[in-house]
């Protein structure tokens, strides 16, 4: 049978999820993927940050923060080219998706034009977009649309209470303003968050009855294992065990059917095994390259060989029709295209 999308869940009843034997959870989230997806199919992914550094707010998990000292070098916001060069290697290594991200409290007037060119630009090479640039205004939001952005990016980070001790500068609710905008312009959404940054097991528990409680399921819900940058206030947390990591990725899949589960930050970390289990529970998505904005990520023949080893393909995608099909005419390498250059 398959699962009602449901809008309306309770902490008991995602509990009662998160509680369940191991085996029991992990075959029910594999069920729930597989009357949805194909099994061995993983979007790919690539994420690149086009400025980095000196950012307003004070996430006490983020490298870019201005806020603590990470040594991490500040850069202005990349030229256009520069991102459209980093946009085809992308494609050529066989990504399907262009995510980037600027580390910004919101996009300035300045800069916005630019950002603009850089979605219609990767938009023309048959890719998806994604952005993250922080909050948004309706009129950002709309331009965002017009020139062709698929996906924006603005995570909720974990439940609303623990939220507060995690940032200060941005409410929770703010978060939720600028996911309606995004929605309500018609670009689909890419929200999660990050576990393992000292919350407990009923933060978890919200962090995701809150995400299958939106309005609209995000149609991207990456969950993030934090990486201890040194010089935040979260460098020394206890690492989070790794079944408890696949639980959520378990239980996000069962609560959210339709949505991509994205395996994200913290990966390279993971052993082959482990995000093998994670494949199992449910996660359909992986960021794709050496780095994640700031942090390291598998390099490209890493996946490649795991993928190769687990009968997994990339997932195709097709554009909506917001691009002549003239830019569209030239075929995508394949990802197995791209192991043998």
């Amino acid at each position: 049978m398959t699962p009602v999308i449901r809008h309306d869940w309770t902490f008991e009843e995602v509990r009662s999820l998160y509680d369940l034997p191991f085996n029991d959870l992990v075959f029910q989230a594999q069920s729930v993927h597989r009357q949805h997806f194909d099994p061995n199919a993983v979007q790919v992914s690539t994420l690149l940050s086009i400025k980095t550094g000196a950012c307003p707010e004070d996430c006490k998990y983020c490298s870019q923060s201005g806020h603590y000292n990470t040594e991490l070098e500040k850069e202005k916001l990349m030229a256009v080219e520069k991102v459209l060069d980093e946009a085809r290697r992308a494609k050529e290594n066989g990504a399907s998706r262009f995510c980037m991200g600027a580390a910004w409290k919101h996009p300035s007037a300045k800069d916005f034009p630019h950002v603009l060119e850089m979605v219609k630009g990767v938009r023309a090479m048959g890719m998806e977009t994604c952005m993250t640039l922080g909050a948004l205004s309706v009129e950002q939001t709309e331009a965002l649309a017009e020139a062709g952005l698929d996906y924006y990016n603005h995570n909720i980070d974990t439940s609303r209470d623990y939220y507060k001790t995690i940032i200060s500068t941005r409410s929770f609710e703010d978060r939720l303003d600028t996911l309606a905008h995004v929605r309500d312009a018609g670009i689909k959404v890419c929200c999660g968050g990050i576990v393992g940054m000292g919350e407990g097991m009923n933060d978890r528990i919200e962090f995701l009855k809150e995400l299958a409680n939106l309005p609209k399921h995000p149609e991207s819900v990456p969950i993030n294992n934090l990486v201890k940058i040194k010089g935040t206030p979260l460098e020394d947390v206890d690492d989070l065990d790794e079944f408890e990591f696949i639980r959520m990725i378990a239980v996000a899949r069962i609560l959210m059917p339709e949505s991509h589960v994205r395996l994200s930050a913290g990966r390279e970390e993971m052993n082959d095994q482990m995000q093998a289990l994670c494949f199992l529970a449910g996660a359909n998505s992986i960021f794709y390259g050496e780095k994640l904005l700031t942090t390291p990520n598998p390099e490209e023949h890493d996946d490649m060989r795991l993928f190769q080893r687990l009968g997994i393909h990339p997932e195709e995608i097709e554009l909506e029709e917001k691009l002549s099909h003239e830019l569209l005419r030239e075929e995508p390498p394949t990802f197995y295209d791209a192991m043998s250059h």
